[in-house]
């Protein structure tokens, strides 16, 4: 691939002409061929190029430039052009360049037609002390290409697209032969017309490319290359597998007789065709057809295609000798990345970056197959998903849609995407709100004020077309296409706001970097305007969310979350959104990147992980798609949408917390919200160079690293994860413990703390830090304070002996027990105790370990409570929320016990019991409430599936939550659903984490009961399926039982034996699943009421 030349030449000193065809028609092919003497092989080729629609350049028979020239569009009326240095491809001696140009003469969403085809070509080649130049003019010869033509039958590309199908008939081509080799005899060709100097319209003035040239490979063998047929297969397709979902030219050798007919396309060729409002089978992207000439043949098909298979379609009587493609793509390396403890996140974020490239070449797109278009809504987040998967050669072609979406501007100041284009300039308010916004963005990420201060009068002028109404808020502007998102339940007014205020924060920015700071004043003002009224006017107190008045529609979460990324939500409101944004999935993938952004900001990382788990659970199973869908139902719209790549900005910025806080990353934050992950290594490519962090928890002990690069200041949070006394080191240097700074460390300084993070701030290198004492993922009460109304303290007994982490009752250490009660029964007076996590926190469970150290009368567990509720209060609150209602709990002989509930947010749990159990052997009628401890595991963790449906009435949780029939509310677990039962190629599984290795004697199964199967019986209930264990600290499970065509039970509870069995996990794994619901006859799931472990 052809460097790109180290400067450009300026406009004035073009010389060459534009030259063509006699005439233009649409999908023109014309070759061109120019042979010159250089007296020495050249140090410099600096060469421009612009063409009327796309080159294939070769230098004395060598492929320099595939897919040459970006689409027409810099502006208005203008053509880009291209600059390289062909230096290392002449030679000393006779040189020949030859051009492969095809002239769309086609509109499109992504390209702006002149109406004329056409070549302008200047190289000026520098040997020793002398320049040569040469130049496009009729001194050169042309052809129009006889192989290509443009065949109108069958099916075409859609209106979309500037490109058409190729069509080549090589009958008529075997005089072109090695046509673009140096000996190749171009004397029967004829001088080309001059259509005029650079400048000349219909081109007009010239642009140099802003973008690098694509990249491409050789030729590469399919995936299944071994398996593929030897001959045609008639109306068959053949089907060759991409390793991945690519930008690609398909090629084929063939031996066939003269005008066999063969088709390629790829399996996205209609790709997207199901979107609500479009025509199935006319929204086709590119496909080609070549006619065979006799004998031995090869053809590649230029045009680019993208999908993660080609077929071809061969005729029976031609032998395959090869088949090959050829990749090609915008010139960037995935140089960013992100890995964790838990495959669906490492996979969700690898599926988002494809999903980017492959909708990268010319310009940003929202799918490469039925529009290749750039608009604006994907733009935004494929900018900052960008910033944090591809090296900074990726970061030009944002400034290019920047460029472009401003210079399309119209006279009286609407922005409008997709540009450039002609057949749509239809205004999508609020996309163009978000599009300033993101042009801080781009500033922000990559420090580039040119590229952003330019752009100030264009966003002053559009953004003074909205104007703020009465209540001091924005006015609700239709604009041509009155979009919000798809789906229903958009409240309007709600997100109007937030993408105004978010606006104006760039133009603020904007008009400080254009040298317009007078004009701040005004924006600010608006700003102040919506932030004064919007909780006044938009927060509704009854129902303790967003909502516009006279707005009836289901509360809209995308509105919500995106007051909290606008920095609209104060604080205060941050708890009552989070149980929105739990609750409310009305967001399609576009706005759910503002959702997840939003939990995030509010701190509430199980919340958005969960939300990722279930919203996105079928696009990472999906085995045939590598990249993720335009909604959330696959056959609804394309396989590979761009705007669907929130999760991986929500995992690289806020899971791993790497985000700048300067332009240019001058400055930058490390501030890791890890959740339930154990795990997280991610590279972020910056302009300073790479960051490179990790994070390990393990227990109480937690590692960071960090390597950052030169000319930044790095502000790092350490987390401590609510330990009650956690000790920070850094490099082996004690900087934190006591609850205050220590130490001293070159390069290091304490920089605060809250209750979740110590803060350093870092000059560049490598760091790590180690933490002892930081709060443990699955007990988040180990340490914290405990109350009570009634407990005993003595050396072996006390409240705080419930959370010093001993799981059983040791001499000194028994546990917590209560005052003696002359009977069982304290419904009178309940005993309680209470422990204070320190902060709220979300909570689904709880673990309740009993005395071991002395059996009760009769045997069993003494002191376990028979009844009792567990109850929780957020912070700040005086009320208790019960979570779960136990009801004559059985002994538990000596086990730990969990129980599962709703989640909710609290900073405080309580324990109350109304009935004791049975007193110790050693005081026979002295009832206690004994305990050895009380974990706290942190929500999400104690349940585990990888495959979950988590919506008001069925989540994991459910499975524990002690209600094993199906009711509205708590059906149970659900996972996503499958075409077909078998489901042994990605086995549906769900894990039980009992808190502690202990014995497994049985598992019960308690089937779904609220729907019936479709044609009776139960629904859901698993077919094929092992039962598994895994001890504590291991990695691998032991199958403890094997259950094969399990016959369906109607209903009823079955329960599994095991022989002998030990762990502190438990997994339910099915290979194959039962009957589909009634209401849902042709979806199968793995469904469940209850799961009770024995």
């Amino acid at each position: 691939m052809p460097g790109l030349a180290s400067a450009a030449s300026a406009a004035a000193s073009w010389t060459a002409k534009w030259i063509w065809a006699a005439s233009s028609s649409t999908n023109q092919w014309v070759a061109f061929r120019r042979s010159f003497t250089l007296g020495s092989a050249p140090s410099k080729g600096v060469t421009q190029i612009a063409a009327d629609s796309k080159y294939w350049l070769w230098v004395n028979g060598t492929l320099v430039v595939f897919d040459g020239q970006l689409k027409r569009g810099p502006h208005r009326t203008g053509t880009y052009y291209d600059e390289i240095d062909l230096a290392p491809y002449l030679r000393s001696g006779s040189n020949t360049v030859a051009l492969l140009v095809w002239y769309f003469g086609k509109q499109g969403f992504s390209h702006s037609s002149s109406g004329s085809g056409g070549l302008l070509f200047q190289s000026d080649i520098t040997t020793g002390s002398t320049t040569t130049r040469v130049v496009s003019d009729t001194s050169w010869k042309h052809t129009v290409h006889p192989g290509y033509s443009n065949n109108t039958s069958g099916t075409q590309v859609n209106f979309r697209l500037p490109e058409s199908n190729i069509h080549y008939d090589a009958r008529n081509a075997t005089a072109l032969t090695a046509w673009e080799s140096p000996g190749f005899d171009d004397s029967a060709w004829s001088a080309p017309t001059d259509f005029g100097a650079a400048g000349a319209a219909p081109w007009n003035d010239l642009v140099q490319r802003p973008v690098p040239q694509f990249r491409y490979s050789g030729l590469k063998s399919y995936g299944n290359a071994s398996s593929l047929p030897s001959t045609g297969q008639g109306a068959t397709a053949i089907t060759a597998t991409l390793p991945s979902n690519l930008q690609v030219t398909p090629y084929l050798k063939v031996d066939a007789p003269a005008g066999a007919v063969i088709g390629m396309q790829t399996d996205h060729y209609a790709d997207g065709d199901g979107l609500t409002g479009l025509t199935p089978g006319a929204e086709n992207n590119i496909r080609a057809t070549y006619v065979c000439a006799g004998g031995v043949q090869e053809f590649e098909a230029l045009a680019w295609m993208s999908g993660t298979a080609v077929k071809y379609t061969i005729p029976a009587g031609v032998t395959i000798l090869d088949l090959k493609y050829r990749e090609s793509g915008y010139d960037t390396d995935f140089a960013g990345s992100f890995s964790s403890n838990e495959a669906f996140f490492d996979t969700l974020w690898g599926k988002a970056a494809r999903t980017m490239y492959v909708n990268m070449r010319d310009n940003y797109m929202d799918c490469p197959t039925r529009e290749r278009a750039q608009w604006w809504g994907d733009v935004v987040n494929q900018l900052k998903e960008g910033f944090y998967t591809f090296d900074t050669r990726s970061h030009a072609l944002g400034a290019k849609a920047i460029a472009q979406l401003t210079a399309w501007q119209k006279p009286g100041g609407v922005l409008y995407s997709p540009m450039p284009s002609t057949i749509w300039t239809a205004e999508l308010p609020v996309q163009m709100l978000a599009s300033v916004w993101a042009f801080g963005t781009y500033h922000l990420y990559t420090g580039d004020t040119d590229a952003v201060s330019g752009t100030y009068p264009a966003v002053k002028a559009y953004l003074n077309l909205w104007s703020l109404d009465s209540a001091g808020l924005v006015n609700h502007r239709a604009g041509d296409w009155d979009w919000e998102d798809w789906g229903s339940d958009i409240d309007a007014r709600l997100l109007d706001n937030c993408w105004y205020y978010l606006a104006l924060d760039t133009a603020i920015t904007l008009a400080g970097l254009s040298g317009n700071s007078g004009d701040i004043a005004a924006w600010q003002a608006k700003r102040d305007s919506i932030k004064a009224n919007f909780d006044r006017v938009l927060w509704n107190a009854s129902r303790n969310e967003y909502r516009s008045p006279g707005y009836t529609g289901d509360t809209d979460d995308r509105g919500n979350g995106l007051a909290v990324v606008a920095g609209l939500a104060p604080a205060s409101r941050h708890r009552a959104i989070t149980e929105v944004l739990r609750t409310h999935l009305n967001a399609s993938p576009y706005m759910e990147f503002y959702v997840l952004e939003a939990l995030y900001l509010m701190g509430a990382a199980t919340v958005a992980e969960e939300r990722m788990r279930n919203r996105y659970a079928a696009q990472v199973a999906d085995p045939a798609c590598y990249t993720l869908w335009e909604i959330w139902d696959k056959a609804g719209g394309t396989d590979n949408h761009a705007w669907n790549g929130g999760p991986l900005y929500a995992l690289s910025a806020y899971a791993a917390g790497v985000r700048p806080t300067q332009p240019g990353w001058t400055t930058y934050d490390v501030v890791p919200q890890t959740g339930t992950l154990t795990k997280i290594n991610t590279v972020t490519p910056t302009v300073r160079g790479d960051i490179r962090f990790g994070i390990t928890r393990d227990g109480g002990q937690v590692t960071l690293t960090l390597t950052s690069p030169s000319a930044t200041t790095a502000r790092v949070g350490v987390p401590t994860y609510g330990g009650p006394s956690p000790v920070i080191k850094a490099g082996g240097t004690t900087v934190f413990t006591g609850g205050a700074s220590a130490g001293s460390v070159p390069g290091l300084g304490y920089a605060g703390k809250d209750t979740s993070y110590v803060y350093f701030t870092l000059q560049p290198g490598s760091w790590t830090f180690t933490v002892s004492g930081a709060g443990r993922l699955d007990d988040l009460a180990l340490g914290r304070p405990v109350t009570s109304n009634s407990s005993l303290e003595n050396s072996d007994w006390g409240r705080n002996r419930l959370t010093d982490g001993k799981l059983t009752s040791v001499s000194g250490a028994k546990g917590y027990t209560s005052i003696d009660f002359p009977s069982a029964d304290v419904s009178a007076h309940p005993v309680w105790v209470e422990i204070d996590l320190g902060a709220d926190t979300d909570l689904d469970s709880v673990r309740l370990f009993p005395r071991t150290d002395t059996p009760a009368v009769g045997g069993g567990t003494a002191g376990f409570p028979v009844d009792f509720t567990i109850q929780t209060r957020p912070d700040g609150s005086t009320g208790y929320t019960t979570v779960r209602t136990l009801t004559a709990a059985p002994n538990p002989g000596g086990l730990v016990q969990t129980y599962g509930f709703a989640t909710t947010t609290a900073r405080y749990v309580r324990l109350q019991a109304t009935k004791l159990g049975a007193p110790a052997l050693d005081e026979t009628t002295k009832y206690r409430l004994q305990l050895a401890e009380l974990a706290v595991p942190t929500a999400a963790t104690t349940v585990t599936a990888n495959y979950t449906l988590e919506n008001g009435d069925w989540g994991k949780t459910r499975l524990l939550d002690g209600i094993t029939t199906g009711v509205a509310g708590a059906k149970g677990f659900t996972s996503i659903d499958f075409p077909s039962p078998d489901v042994s190629a990605s086995p549906v599984w769900v894990e039980i984490d009992l808190g502690a290795d202990r014995a497994v004697g049985s598992v019960t199964l308690h089937p779904r009961t609220d729907t019936s199967a479709a044609g009776g019986g139960t629904a859901g209930f698993p077919v094929d399926f092992t039962l598994q264990t895994r001890p504590d600290g291991a990695s691998t499970y032991t199958t403890a039982r094997t259950v094969t065509a399990e016959p369906n039970p109607g209903g009823s509870a079955q329960t599994y034996p095991f022989t002998s069995a030990v762990g502190r996990y438990v997994r339910l794994r099915v290979s194959k699943l039962g009957k589909p619901a009634s209401d849902e006859s042709t979806r199968y799931r793995l469904q469940l009421a209850e799961i009770r472990i024995n």
